[in-house]
Formats: structure tokens, sequence, C-alpha cells
């Protein structure tokens, strides 16, 4: 699977950027499309061409003449992934997630490009009947975040049914961890606002935040609250390389990516006050909508 050319969308993204790391080291040439609304232009590693960019341009061959059958599939990252923002305003969360891969799978169409890996997320599911979480299990998200990749999730199906698309959907546990290219270059968590756990405590342990919000202590787990299975991006990546070559035509592979192990918001502050050496002071919040168990 060497010397293949792949559109990463949303490759200037945490996630998205260490995949196309990983390409590139694989030997494939990439192309990222990202309208940096959440991404940095500094992630896009270097060797991959940038394009400035939306999913909803690709449709129209003059909005994207560059797109077509010379690339060989289409990772797509590029759609917005906050909880509580989608509970906030679920339109915003409809039009870019849904919409925007609607537009993607058509210009995939129109460019004879048949091969998909999803970013998908385990938030599909909601709160799960039992644990680890299967791939059989029903779905059932609490947030329009969840429930619009669970909506994508439905359309690749159709499109592979119809239309005989290759295609992939990983629906991921939560991400984390940073990633060293063979560059050099290191490729990590940047969001702004921060909203991830791991690096919102390890702000707190080095001083840059007063304190760490624990949103909900009355959860029904064994200290109270929220528990999360992580992933390291480094094996989140590789996981992406394997579902291109594991794509088969007019199929849907639909895969859990994560270590099965959980682990709650209080382990996480405890671990990295071990490990620093640190203070990390703690203040009580309630719940945020949509933050299943």
């Amino acid at each position: 699977m060497s010397d293949k050319k792949y559109l990463v969308t949303g490759g200037a993204g945490y996630v998205g950027s260490v995949v196309a790391a990983h390409l590139l080291a694989a030997g494939h040439r990439v192309t990222v499309l990202d309208d940096l609304s959440t991404g940095h232009r500094e992630g896009v590693p270097v060797g991959a061409e940038f394009i400035e960019g939306r999913v909803q341009d690709l449709p129209s061959a003059d909005g994207a003449p560059w797109f077509d059958s010379s690339y060989d599939g289409v990772l797509h990252f590029a759609a917005f992934s906050q909880v509580g923002e989608s509970v906030a305003d679920p339109e915003k969360y409809w039009r870019n997630n849904v919409g925007g891969t609607m537009d993607l799978l058509a210009a995939m169409r129109r460019a004879g490009v048949r091969s998909l890996v999803f970013s998908s997320t385990a938030a599909t599911y909601g709160e799960p009947e039992s644990v680890p979480i299967t791939e059989a299990d029903p779905t059932a998200p609490t947030s329009p975040y969840g429930a619009s990749k669970l909506a994508v999730d439905h359309m690749i199906s159709g499109e592979c049914a119809a239309h005989g698309l290759a295609a992939a959907s990983l629906r991921y546990f939560n991400v984390a961890g940073a990633h060293r290219a063979a560059d050099g270059v290191m490729y990590g968590e940047r969001h702004d606002p921060e909203s991830h756990l791991i690096p919102l405590v390890l702000q707190v342990a080095q001083g840059s935040r007063d304190a760490i919000s624990v949103f909900g202590d009355d959860y029904p787990t064994p200290d109270g609250t929220c528990v999360r299975d992580y992933i390291h991006v480094a094996d989140l990546a590789e996981a992406h390389l394997l579902a291109l070559a594991a794509a088969t035509p007019g199929e849907h592979l639909i895969c859990n990516l994560g270590n099965g192990n959980g682990f709650s918001v209080r382990e996480v502050i405890e671990t990295v006050r071990k490990v620093t050496g640190h203070p990390v002071p703690e203040t009580a919040a309630p719940r945020r909508a949509g933050d299943p168990a």
C-alpha cells in the first residue's frame, strides 16, 4: 500500500495531522484540506500539500478542479466535536458534520474516488448497557455531536450499498498523547480553548491554570466522576492506515478504537499528581449536558 495519494480533510487538527504524518512516513502522497477554523497551519506535516478550504466546496468541479480520480482515497476528519457546544447549537453540527459529509460523498462520486475512512466516535453509543462497548451494542447518542456522527455512519452505509464505496468508520474513544514524527516534529493537542481533560490537568500542574473543574461527582461510577477509555493518538493513526487496507468495495467496516479499560476523571487527576509531583487543585462543577457516565 505504498505511493498512493490521499486527501485528508481536517488534516491541520490534532488527529488529522498525526494521521497525515503517518501516511507520509508510509510513502504516500498527502493533500490536506482544512479551513483552519479549529486547526493550525503549522500542524500540517512538511511534505503534505495544503489547501485552505472546506469540504462543502468540493462538489463543484469549478470549485475544486484539483480533486479528481488521481486520489486513491479520503480520510475524513473535518467536523465540529464539542459535546457541550452541540447541545447549545445543534444546527451547527447538523449543517457541518452531516451536510459537509453529504457534500464530500457527492464530490467523491463525481471524481471517481471510491475509498473512505471516516473519523466517527464512541459517542454514538451514548450510555453503555455494559462495558467494554462492542460494535454490536445499540447506538443511542446523548448529544447532537454523537447523533451527527451516527447519521454520517448511516449515510456511508447507504453509499456503500448503492454506489460500491469501500469505507470504514472508526469509532474512537478519548484520544490522548502526542507523536514525534520521523523528522523530529512533535504533533499534539492544541485546542483553543482547550477542552480535553489530560492537557487541562497538565496545565494546572505546570501552573498555567488555577484549578481543574470536575464536571459532576455523582455519576454511577466508583468515585462518582465520569469514566473514559483513552487511546494514544499514534495507535489511532496506525489504525487508519490499517483501515485503508481493509476497506472493501460495497462494504462498510465499523470498528471501535480504545484500549478496553476505563479511567475516571479523578484517576487521571491523581495520576498527573503522582507523575509530576505537583499539586492539582480541583473545583466542583455541575454535570455538562450530553456527558454520559
